[in-house]
Parts: structure tokens; sequence; C-alpha cells
């Protein structure tokens, strides 16, 4: 079931153009995305399903491809592609908010991002946010993959891209796909060993945020930095 066989003041296009995008609930947003239902579902009741089984806006946001590919009516490629292209898009737009403005000035926002990035990863993934000296971001970049340990991440490869990109300060980052967040011995001490490395060079560790689908910590904020 498509827009056409909704009531005609129930239609979300003709509503954003009669009354402007705001006016939209969420659900009708996402249904001008989607276009069509399926079978037993119109557009809009699909949408609002998408919402309630990922927790919202925010939650769809975290969604990796194969739990949307796990609701009936998003098996295509089609309507799949079409949610991951606009989840890349809110990547790279709150990509271009961090390099425009001081990243600590919203430290939620940062958290947010790197969900976005890394969050919904089904491996471990290490990453490291370089910062100027103002603190704005100048990269993200993903640099190894598998179990977090001192062996597994290489301190002097996290120093020559710091140096590489003239970084100030950084932000040490890493998913937990297990969904628990609390940091384990082996990211305390790995967590350290990559401060003092960087300190040689005169670069900051401001944080290391562990990452979850949906949710995040800051070791700053537990008093382990």
């Amino acid at each position: 079931m498509s827009f056409k066989d909704l009531p005609l003041d129930a239609r979300p296009r003709e509503k954003l153009i009669s009354r402007g995008a705001s006016a939209l609930a969420d659900a009708e947003l996402l249904a001008l995305l989607l276009r069509t239902g399926v079978a037993g579902k119109n557009v809009l009741q699909l949408a609002q399903q998408l919402l309630e089984r990922f927790g919202g806006l925010s939650g769809l946001l975290h969604t990796g491809p194969e739990d949307l590919k796990s609701v009936k009516g998003m098996g295509g490629s089609a309507k799949r592609s079409e949610l991951i292209a606009v989840l890349e898009l809110a990547r790279r737009a709150m990509g271009e908010k961090l390099r425009e403005r001081t990243v600590f000035d919203s430290p939620d926002a940062v958290k947010q991002y790197l969900q976005l990035h890394i969050g919904t990863r089904p491996h471990e993934v290490f990453a490291v946010v370089f910062l100027d000296v103002q603190h704005r971001m100048l990269a993200l970049e993903e640099m190894f993959r598998g179990t977090l340990t001192q062996t597994s991440v290489y301190p002097r490869e996290v120093v020559t891209r710091a140096i590489h990109h003239h970084a100030a300060a950084v932000v040490l980052a890493h998913n937990h796909p297990s969904g628990s967040i609390e940091p384990s011995r082996a990211d305390e001490s790995l967590t350290q060993t990559l401060r003092a490395a960087l300190a040689l060079v005169d670069v900051r560790v401001l944080d290391h945020i562990i990452v979850g689908p949906g949710q995040s910590l800051s070791m700053a904020e537990k008093g382990l930095l």
C-alpha cells in the first residue's frame, strides 16, 4: 500500500508541501523515504514499525544493514539502500559539524558520532579522533580490528598518524559488539600505554570512549584517565 492509498489529508507529501517538514511526525518523514508499504501494512505503518523496533530515530540511525534486512518489507535492496544512504548522510553531516566547532562544547555529539560510525559493527574496532589545538576534529580513522589488547593495537602507528595530522590531542574509541560498555582491565591498560606514547610527541589523550549499540561510556568521565 502506497501514499496514493492513504486519505489525502494523511499523505505526508501533501502535508510537507502545505505545512513544512517540521509539521511531520517522525513516522511521516520516514514514510516519505520508504514510499511504499507491504501487503497488509501501509507505508506509515511500516515506518512506525521500524521506529518502534529500533527505538525511534536515534536507534534507527545506529542500526546496521543486517538488522534492517530482518524486518518484513525491508528484505529488498532498494529500501535498505536508501535508508543506509540516509544514515551515511547523517554521519557525514555530523562530522562536518564537529569540524566546525570545538568538540568538547558538546561531548554527547562526539559520542553520537562515534555510535553512528562504529556502534553497530559486528566486530571490535579501534578508532582515533584526531583533534587540532582548539579540539576541532581533523580526522577519524579506524586503525585496528579484532579483540583489543596491547599486542593488537600498536602505539607507534597511532603516534605516526597523530604526527601526520598535526594533531594536538586525540579521543580514543572502540566498540563492544556484546552491548556492554563497561571498560575492561585491558581497556584501561591500553589507554595508559597510548597516553604515555602520545605524550612523547606532545599529543594529549582527552578521552577513551567505549561504544555499544545506542549507548556509550566516557572513561574520562569515569575518572579512568
